[in-house]
């Protein structure tokens, strides 16, 4: 079942790199008295989601977190893949969650099979503002980036 608006994020261990490298991140703690923008794209260093998906969010990143806490992008990459996708990308100020087993994406209903493509399981790409752990907006694209642009996560702040 798809996690909806009003529904509580599920609380997952993801990974983050950190200083000393890869670093357990708990969704519950992430998102605990935030107000969080969530986005995740199928796969890091994908055509679609590093030249149309995660620009819209660097180039919005100050207006974004100007109205909420934390700006987070994930993928069913592991954390080195996140890290270097952050650089590639000057992804600074957004929070890289690698969610390598699909394990949150898979909570969140929002898992999808991509194994005909030779990716496995991956996530869906989606949107969600959540306030403290609780869902305000949930954008899912099936195709292009319509319901989960940083343009359209700006307009439902």
């Amino acid at each position: 079942m798809t996690i909806a608006i009003g529904d509580r994020i599920p609380d997952i261990t993801l990974k983050t790199n950190g200083e000393q490298g890869p670093e357990d991140i708990s969704t519950g703690e992430l998102f605990a008295g935030k107000r969080v923008v969530l986005f995740a794209v199928p796969g890091a260093f994908t055509p679609g989601c590093s030249n149309t998906h995660m620009p819209g969010f660097v180039v919005n990143a100050d207006k974004l977190l100007d109205k909420v806490d934390v700006v987070a992008c994930m993928a069913v990459n592991d954390a080195f893949v996140m890290d270097a996708w952050q650089k590639d990308q000057n992804a600074e100020h957004i929070t890289m969650l690698a969610d390598g087993n699909a394990e949150f994406a898979r909570a969140l209903g929002l898992e999808m099979d991509a194994s005909a493509g030779g990716m496995g399981t991956r996530s869906k790409r989606f949107a969600l503002i959540a306030n403290n752990g609780v869902v305000e907006y949930l954008g899912v694209d099936t195709k292009g980036v319509e319901q989960s642009s940083a343009e359209t996560v700006l307009a439902q702040l």
